[in-house]
């Protein structure tokens, strides 16, 4: 059971630091493709996160979905990318000697586009497998970067027999924390926790400027809520074409761990007990959140 003062700390980015550590070339697959070739390197950031103070290892299962894996002849690899995923995050906490897996469960087709996801009962039929595999081992699932509130309905359909705990986390637009990247109002989220009662609900994916304004609306829901932003400069025009690579997007070069964990303090005093980081947000960033909060008098769990 947590208290007020209990604060569940996140890993950050886990693609973006995958393949930035294998120096490979962006390519759509992103970090599917060094999981496959390099599967050490995931260990590897796993690792570096629960060294840094968190509590969460997020399995690289984001982009791993049968229609992104179709597209280039690999669907039939699904299961065996899963299980990688799923294996390299339980032996880091395993050999961490405490924490939580959560299963990445991550946009069909492509992030920040649910002008083109199926609709919410369709997209059901493909979470499905997803979702029901993963939570095999996993300790969680962790439904993220929902950008409408069809799109996140439909993973939250396929969620309702999972037995585990279910978050979902929310990105908002760039510059106006009170919408979704849809347009809708984040005010509608409050519908899917009344009507599915997940276990969290989330912020991610989205500029930190903006995230305060959404977790004070989402505040007012009956559930527990948290945030872990980006560092992108803002979601660019051509990251929202078919099949695109993540160096289509600008990394920020004023947010380093300082500036960050100035955000994610702000998040607890507004009431979030789940922060970390998302893309651009490394374990340096991760560690002085960790440290911030023991020295504000929060307990890490």
């Amino acid at each position: 059971m947590m208290n007020n003062n209990d604060i569940i700390l996140l890993d950050g980015s886990i693609g973006q630091e995958i393949l930035k550590k294998s120096g490979d070339q962006a390519t759509p697959l992103w970090s599917t493709k060094v999981m496959m070739e390099k599967p050490d390197i995931v260990d590897y950031v796993h690792e570096s996160y629960f060294k840094s103070g968190a509590t969460v290892a997020t399995t690289n299962t984001y982009p791993v979905h049968y229609d992104r894996l179709k597209r280039v002849g690999l669907e039939e690899e699904r299961f065996k990318l899963w299980d990688i995923a799923v294996n390299s995050a339980m032996n880091a906490r395993n050999k961490n000697g405490y924490g939580k897996v959560a299963a990445s469960i991550g946009p069909l087709i492509a992030s920040y586009r649910p002008d083109i996801c199926p609709p919410a009962k369709e997209a059901k039929e493909i979470y499905d497998e997803i979702i029901s595999y993963l939570a095999r081992k996993t300790d969680l699932i962790l439904i993220e970067t929902m950008c409408s509130i069809d799109q996140a309905e439909g993973a939250l359909l396929a969620s309702k027999k999972i037995k585990k705990p279910v978050w979902i986390a929310f990105s908002v637009d760039d510059f106006n924390g009170s919408k979704l990247r849809s347009g809708e109002e984040v005010e509608k989220i409050d519908l899917l926790v009344k009507k599915f009662n997940p276990d969290a609900v989330l912020i991610n994916c989205s500029r930190p400027e903006v995230v305060a304004s959404s977790l004070k609306i989402i505040s007012a829901f009956d559930v527990k809520y948290g945030a872990y932003a980006n560092g992108f400069t803002k979601i660019t025009s051509g990251f929202l074409k078919d099949a695109p690579t993540v160096d289509a997007l600008e990394e920020r070069k004023d947010l380093n761990p300082e500036s960050y964990s100035k955000f994610v303090m702000d998040w607890v005093n507004l009431g979030a007990t789940i922060v970390g980081g998302c893309c651009e947000v490394g374990p340096d960033h991760i560690k002085l959140i960790a440290q911030k909060l023991n020295k504000s008098g929060f307990k890490i769990v």
